[in-house]
């Protein structure tokens, strides 16, 4: 009986654990792009979806192989160094390929306590702004040179000058300066809470058991 319930458990939060991996907080760092193949993190608003990757080129650049493999490393929304950020957005809705893009890459300053909510930011600076234009190849790409760690966020401003609604702002957060290869904060806390349910049905089952083998016992005599 208590061996069912932890193989169970154990099943259960493995699969849970994988599923809201392969999520994104409302942050956005999700971590690294699993491999080169990879088109990148989905990141999508109510009307728009993209695939996002970004490539960093640090200042401490070698001519050779390994600097050439390193700046083909695609990530998402956690960059691990400060350089110069290339960014790519594949537009999945092909209509607004006939519609005018703007890009802003801008800075961004946490004033509020919980870093997953967009109003607990502020702009601090913008870095690069593109004029709008058609990408009529689907594929939207931006750079701007990062000096240092902290939030950042690009906006792709769907209509371009006419993206007034909210609605037509896709903003893509990230973050500079972490651990591009770490587990979204909601899969470490499930997997930290599963634990403690866990153990606590461990511990259940056990007293259950004890005390249905003393009654037995004692019916017995």
């Amino acid at each position: 009986m208590i061996n069912k319930i932890v193989v169970t458990w154990i099943c259960l939060l493995l699969l849970t654990s994988q599923l809201i991996g392969c999520d994104k907080n409302n942050l956005g760092t999700q971590p690294q792009i699993p491999d080169l193949n990879s088109v990148g993190c989905l990141i999508t608003n109510d009307f728009y979806a993209v695939h996002f990757s970004v490539y960093v080129k640090t200042s401490a650049t070698k001519q050779d192989s390994s600097d050439r493999a390193a700046l083909l490393k695609p990530f998402c929304q956690e960059l691990p160094t400060v350089g110069k950020a290339f960014f790519s957005a594949d537009l999945i809705d092909r209509d607004i390929r006939k519609t005018p893009i703007g890009i802003r890459v801008v800075e961004l300053e946490l004033t509020g306590s919980d870093d997953s909510k967009p109003e607990d930011f502020k702009e601090v600076r913008t870095i690069t702004e593109v004029a709008p234009k058609l990408y009529t190849n689907g594929v939207v790409e931006a750079q701007a040179d990062i000096v240092k760690n902290g939030y950042y966020a690009i906006f792709l401003l769907i209509g371009g000058e006419d993206a007034i609604s909210d609605e037509d702002k896709l903003r893509i957060p990230f973050h500079v300066g972490g651990n591009p290869d770490a587990l979204p904060k909601k899969t470490v806390m499930l997997i930290a809470g599963g634990g403690v349910v866990l153990v606590s049905l461990i511990l259940i089952a056990l007293v259950w058991y004890r005390k249905k083998a003393r009654n037995k016992s004692l019916s017995n005599d």
